[in-house]
């Protein structure tokens, strides 16, 4: 009886303990039984062993693999069966780059079963899996539900970027809700339809329809599509709604072993630029999928503009897509035209490199070529980029960038610029660019050339200016020749990109030679130091000093906005003398004492051009010329420059103050305000006025005179000293004492007068004596002459009025006549004379020898008086 219990005891604890140890290392012995039905070369693996409870089976992780790459991984798997099996998933990740690694199947030997037949094998299952991802297309997670029956097989699909409901119903497929959101699209891509498959499910659907609608951002409307076919055949057909003709007509025959697209067609506008063409596409053993299938075609663009129309054409294949190493050969050949702009293109290249990281390498003789117009003024005569070995991937471009332009602008002149750097998976702000520049050219309005030369690098945000040489030859505008200009760095130039802290910053000197101007000012060679730093090139604020000689410094500061520059600057005092080399030789002015200081703003801007105001300063300023010296200058000029236009005077006219100038005679407390526009204009006259002087103990006065000029200047002679005006010429002939007032109309604008109508008088008594010596000898030399110049040895003028006229060639007429007292040897004699005298003012103002001209006047016209007595009176009247 022990052995019967003994063995019984065996037996339960065999049945007992057998399962339980099974079910303990399910982990080790399940990978190696699932073998026997797995693929060759594939299996599968546990990190944590699945447990079995009383309704479920728990499944904490399986991985499925074929060879190293993993093509699954399911986490937290439970499996139930409360009335219909029922599989719900924590997460299952599937790994499509592994795909091609599994093993190609052998031919099958029996028939295939038809779709009825696989619906016939369904148990009644629910699925559901809370994350399904799908690699490389992470973006498209979501969650996964399933219902299966023998009689219908339902599908929903619902994520972030994707919603998709679908049923089944024998060969009946409903898709009753797809919706896609795309990145930047702010409407998603709908579809519904319904399709007819097959009775085998190996190929596609035998016939259906499908109408989706979705947004194109080129596009104001949306795009309604209708997909449509029958016995292998159909057509794709896209519109967007208002417009009646199709963006996308697409007819397609499927075969066994071929999908064809023949004579597509295609109309899209792109920037304002109509687009249209056809397509052609063939796609071999498309039921081997992706990686088993070749593909080939053709699509053509036609474009239109101002230079004709143009055709490019892109030739794709034969050759092979896939997920793991794509060899698709590439061509794109052609011109495209746009109003006056020609591209041109021979792009041979490769891509290669799976789908998910595509790499395009142009082949030698890769080229792109333009010319044209691009903006009204700048005309391309060609532009080159030369583009064989350059790689384009997802993580940038690679390889030797090239460029070469040749344009000319009109009026600015012509050019050629030339581009050479390497790239090393450069994109916009990552990878490294880095590059160097050369040119050279022709600025038409200054009659200059000019040339650059630079290197610098792009790296990940930062871009930096390392080197840079640009200069004129010349700068020639107007009166002014600047020699060699040239602009370099003194710091290299950095933009820094970060969009949360940009920074741009860098140092530049502006150097030129001497400096000329119409008229012999000569400026010396100069020096502009300047720093720059903002957020980035259109926006930053800029400060130097601007030396030349001994001249400055001048401070500058300012900024610019993208769109215009401002800025000012300062002169601070400095010593008049320092400005010798601006005066002009033939001046011969020598400045010896006196500051100057001034404050300027200014702008410029296309459209614009350069625009200044401020004001200038003289103070205490000395300068001697041959012929005299002035002195006690001050001298303040506000001042607008605006369009070759300058205004003087802006918030008070410009003031000129001179305390004397020493001549012959000496000038004293000069003044005179200038305010209008320089050229002057019929609306923006140019106005002086406030002249005034003491001179010859009294004073000169000009009132006012106005440019265009319409009516005489008057300039008015009040109480001028006759003793001192001749002690300034010094006669040796005659002298004369009292006072002498008048008016001179003074023209600056008349074709024929500079002086009309001018007159001068006595207001108080005058005296006139006649050197004994020179009445002498007029006695002696002519016996009637020296009867009338007896008389005039002494005469007390008692009125005087004398008629003044200049033309404009100097010539200078007066008439004047005299009434007086003559006192001789004690006898009083009333005389009235008339004189009358003609004189090139010009040639008499440089020879100052009044007196020789009076002398020899009276040789010629002095004659005997005929003389009338009047009763009570005793006066005689001298007539010619």
């Amino acid at each position: 009886m022990k052995g019967k219990y003994k063995a019984a005891l065996a037996l339960f604890l065999l049945f007992i303990l057998v399962p339980l140890t099974l079910l303990m290392t399910l982990a080790q012995w399940l990978p190696t039984l699932a073998g026997i039905w797995l693929p060759a070369g594939t299996r599968i693996a546990f990190e944590q062993s699945p447990r079995l409870t009383r309704h479920t089976i728990l499944i904490p992780d399986l991985h499925y693999l074929v060879e190293d790459c993993e093509i699954a991984r399911l986490e937290n798997a439970v499996i139930s069966h409360p009335s219909r099996w029922k599989v719900d998933i924590g997460a299952l990740d599937l790994n499509t780059v592994c795909l091609s690694k599994l093993p190609q199947s052998g031919q099958a030997t029996t028939a295939p079963k038809t779709l009825a037949e696989w619906q016939a094998l369904l148990p009644n299952t629910w699925l559901n899996i809370d994350r399904l991802t799908l690699s490389p297309w992470q973006q498209w997670q979501g969650k996964l539900t399933v219902s299966l029956t023998p009689a219908v097989q339902e599908i929903v699909y619902q994520g972030e970027q994707v919603m998709v409901r679908t049923a089944l119903r024998g060969q009946t497929l409903t898709v009753s809700e797809f919706a896609l959101h795309l990145p930047d699209y702010s409407q998603p891509i709908t579809l519904v339809g319904e399709f007819t498959l097959p009775l085998v499910p190996d190929g596609a659907p035998v016939n259906g329809h499908a109408q989706a609608t979705f947004n194109v951002p080129q596009l104001s409307t949306r795009v309604d599509a209708d997909l449509d076919w029958e016995n292998n055949q159909g057509q794709l057909v896209m519109m967007a709604r208002g417009n009646p003709d199709p963006l996308l007509d697409l007819p397609w025959q499927l075969t066994k072993d071929r999908l064809t697209v023949s004579d597509g067609r295609w109309s899209v506008e792109q920037a304002g630029m109509p687009l249209s063409g056809r397509v052609a596409l063939t796609i071999d053993n498309w039921q081997r999928g992706l990686e088993g299938a070749t593909i080939g075609g053709r699509l053509n663009a036609l474009t239109q503009g101002d230079a004709g129309k143009g055709n490019a054409v892109l030739t794709i294949g034969p050759g092979k897509l896939s997920m793991d190493d794509s060899a698709m050969p590439l061509q794109l050949t052609g011109e495209a035209k746009q109003n006056d702009l020609i591209l041109y293109a021979i792009l041979p290249a490769h891509l290669t490199g799976s789908l998910a990281d595509p790499q395009l390498t142009f082949a030698p003789g890769a080229l792109l070529r333009s010319r044209g117009r691009i903006i009204d003024s700048l005309n391309i005569d060609e532009i080159r980029w030369p583009l064989a070995g350059v790689k384009l991937s997802q993580k940038g471009i690679d390889g030797r960038l090239q460029a070469i332009l040749k344009a000319h602008e009109n009026e600015m002149g012509d050019f050629v610029l030339h581009l050479d750097g390497q790239a090393n998976d450069f994109l916009p702000d990552k990878g490294l660019w880095q590059w160097r520049y050369w040119g050279d050219g022709h600025f038409t309005p200054m009659n200059a050339r000019w040339d650059v030369a630079g290197k610098g690098e792009w790296r990940d945000s930062m871009i930096e200016l390392t080197a840079l040489s640009t200069g004129f030859d010349k700068l020639q505008y107007g009166s002014m020749l600047a020699s060699k200009p040239r602009l370099t760095l003194e710091a290299p130039v950095r933009w820094q990109r970060d969009t949360q802290h940009p920074h741009f910053s860098g140092a530049l000197s502006l150097d030129a030679e001497q400096t000329t101007f119409s008229g012999g000012s000569v400026l010396p060679p100069s020096t502009l130091k300047f720093s720059v730093e903002g957020s980035d090139p259109t926006v930053f604020q800029f400060k130097g000093d601007l030396h030349a000689g001994e001249i400055g410094p001048v401070r500058v500061n300012g900024r610019w906005d993208g769109e215009r520059l401002r800025g000012q600057a300062w002169w601070p005092k400095q010593s008049l003398t320092v400005f010798q080399p601006l005066v002009p030789p033939d001046w011969k002015m020598d400045l010896r004492d006196g500051a100057l200081y001034a404050q300027v703003a200014f702008s410029a801007a296309a459209g614009q051009g350069f625009e200044a105001g401020g004001h200038g300063v003289v103070k205490s300023g000395s300068a001697w010329l041959p012929d005299n010296k002035i002195n006690g200058v001050d001298f303040v000029l506000p001042f607008r420059f605006s369009k070759g236009v300058w205004s003087l005077g802006t918030r008070g006219p410009v003031t000129l103050r001179i305390a004397e100038v020493i001549n012959q005679f000496t000038a004293q407390n000069i003044t005179a305000d200038l305010q209008g526009d320089y050229p002057w204009s019929e609306e923006r006259p140019l106005l002086l006025s406030n002249v005034s002087t003491d001179i010859l103990g009294g004073k000169i006065t000009l009132q006012q005179l106005r440019m265009p000029q319409h009516d005489p200047a008057l300039l008015r002679v009040q109480n001028i000293s006759a003793s001192e005006l001749i002690s300034a010429v010094n006669p040796k002939q005659f002298t004369m004492s009292g006072p002498v007032s008048g008016a001179l109309p003074f023209w600056l604008e008349n074709e024929k007068w500079i002086i009309k109508d001018g007159w001068l008088t006595n207001p108080g008594p005058m005296t006139l004596r006649i050197d004994k010596d020179t009445a002498d000898a007029i006695v002696k030399d002519n016996m009637v002459a020296g009867v009338a110049i007896n008389w005039l040895r002494y005469m007390e003028i008692s009125r005087s009025w004398t008629k003044i006229n200049v033309d404009n060639l100097g010539v200078l007429t007066m008439q004047s006549t005299l009434s007086g007292t003559s006192r001789v040897d004690g006898k009083s004699n009333t005389v009235n004379l008339n004189y009358t005298h003609e004189e090139n003012l010009f040639t008499l103002w440089r020879s100052l020898r009044f007196g020789d001209n009076l002398q020899a006047w009276l040789e010629q016209h002095a004659a005997l008086p005929n003389a009338r007595c009047q009763a009570g009176k005793n006066e005689c009247e001298e007539q010619r």
